[in-house]
């Protein structure tokens, strides 16, 4: 029913047949793998890792990626690359549109039915102003999406977390009535959501009713977990940067009601990918650490998948 994968941003230090030998050893259906380009210079943690060159997609290429799927019985379940296309700085914002289509044009060669990404926002417009921008950039992104059949799956995340974000954050999609406002400039089916129910516990908001209100957007699911610490959060309130009072954690580990998100889920009838998002610096330590990040979510998670 739900295919149970990882992101692969959490194994960066590998390669990707490394990545994929990984998951078939482990038990997992599916991998989101990252395709940063190659030569970025991002240095945001999580960011910048290339598992899939999608400018370097020669048939040779495309059949070796195809061999190892096949050779460890796993998928990929998107191709996944975050950057901030209404950045305000034109040259870089054009760079990110640009690598998106690339995204979207490598998933179609690889037969790969998802890429996952940002929206984007300028941190210092307000949610009105950034509308406006998202309604000039993004039908020409999804255009390109239609063109090659292959779905959007916009990330939930504020990217709010630095101080460099502050005050709105580097990616618009933040709630339900975002959302609506999206999918009403633009209304294409293959336009929807990568949904993390993460980000809706430390804004304060229902983690499984958006299963319900958006169930024919929901292309693509993150599993991460986030604790908010109360006695912090009395003494910074909503206003401060969200760290300071609440933290990624892995599923089970936090405030996230798995059983009522997962009942959510099959009561919509979703069969798509289900994939970990491991963040949690609790297990950063070193590579054994990382590992058995992935493998404790997957030993938790597995109660609700049969």
């Amino acid at each position: 029913m739900l295919k149970l994968g990882f992101n692969s941003a959490i194994l960066g230090d590998f390669g990707f047949e490394h990545v994929v030998q990984f998951a078939g050893n482990h038990g997992f259906s599916c991998v989101e793998m990252m395709c940063w380009p190659s030569d970025n210079a991002d240095s945001r943690r999580y960011a910048g890792v290339t598992h899939i060159d999608v400018n370097n997609l020669t048939p040779e290429r495309i059949s070796v990626i195809k061999h190892t799927l096949k050779e460890a019985n796993v998928t990929i379940s998107a191709l996944g690359y975050y950057p901030n296309p209404l950045d305000p700085d034109e040259e870089r914002s054009g760079y990110y549109i640009e690598h998106i289509k690339q995204v979207i044009r490598g998933a179609a060669k690889l037969n790969i039915p998802v890429v996952t990404t940002f929206i984007g926002r300028n941190p210092a417009k307000s949610i009105k102003e950034n509308l406006a921008k998202f309604a000039d950039v993004w039908p020409s992104i999804i255009k390109v999406a239609e063109e090659e059949n292959v779905k959007v799956g916009i990330e939930n995340c504020p990217m709010f977390f630095t101080d460099d974000e502050w005050p709105g954050g580097k990616n618009l999609a933040i709630s339900p009535a975002v959302w609506d406002r999206m999918f009403e400039i633009i209304p294409s089916p293959i336009f929807g959501l990568n949904y993390d129910p993460s980000h809706m516990i430390w804004q304060m908001m229902s983690e499984t009713k958006p299963i319900y209100d958006y169930k024919d957007r929901l292309h693509h699911i993150h599993l991460k977990d986030a604790k908010i610490y109360k006695d912090k959060l009395d003494r910074v309130g909503i206003m401060a940067n969200p760290l300071e009072y609440h933290s990624p954690k892995l599923p089970g580990l936090g405030d996230v009601n798995w059983r009522a998100f997962f009942a959510a889920l099959t009561d919509v009838r979703y069969r798509g990918p289900v994939v970990i998002e491991v963040e949690d610096k609790a297990y950063e330590g070193s590579i054994t650490d990382v590992q058995s990040a992935i493998l404790t979510s997957r030993n938790y998670l597995r109660q609700f998948l049969g």
